[in-house]
């Protein structure tokens, strides 16, 4: 149990295209806005578990072909969406956006997210908790998870929040742009050798 734990709590920790987006739109857009996308979030990671719990997402990365053009669409919209970041000026925001993202955008995210994929697959089937008890170890994963998952990604809001209230220079704010999307790119990078 301890190290299924301390797997979720790191993978979970580690940044990714949820987390560094969430934190940008809190930054850009404020709290409420921020809420809403965190909501969308949630219910696109939960989605997501659903996926690999049920083997729906088994199913649609077993044939090669569709594995290659998931991965190859989810990786250019969050690489279109890590570049609408680093070339949105001197302000944190992404220029990508014409209107605030709520929660629809936060639940097609993670939908797409190939990180949410990994992570999930990993916590889902990675650790047997339980040995002839599945349904109670899937209840019980759900619940540590989620119990991980909320507050972690709460403090990204929050720091993104407190990165519009703190009113940096315009460098220091290209600097975090330029962060945030090579550290999403980064990302999308592993999730994609992971999943191939």
């Amino acid at each position: 149990m301890l190290t299924f734990l301390g797997a979720a709590l790191l993978l979970i920790i580690t940044p990714g295209p949820g987390v560094l987006s969430l934190a940008g739109v809190g930054s850009a857009f404020g709290f409420r806005a921020g809420i809403k996308y965190f909501i969308g979030l949630f219910v696109g990671n939960n989605l997501v578990g659903f996926f690999v719990i049920s083997g729906l997402g088994a199913l649609l990365i077993a044939e090669p072909n569709t594995r290659t053009i998931f991965i190859i669409l989810s990786s250019s919209y969050l690489v279109y969406l890590a570049g609408s970041i680093a070339f949105s000026g001197s302000k944190i925001r992404f220029k990508a956006y014409a209107i605030t993202p709520g929660i629809k955008s936060g639940i097609l995210l993670q939908i797409i997210n190939p990180k949410a994929y990994v992570v999930n697959s990993t916590m889902y089937s990675g650790f047997l908790l339980f040995e002839n008890a599945y349904l109670f170890e899937v209840v019980i994963k759900v619940l540590i998870v989620n119990a991980i998952w909320l507050p972690v990604h709460a403090l990204w809001l929050s720091l993104g929040v407190l990165i519009k209230r703190l009113d940096l220079s315009s460098d220091i704010q290209r600097l975090i742009n330029y962060f945030m999307a090579v550290s999403m790119i980064s990302v999308v990078v592993l999730a994609a050798i992971a999943a191939l």
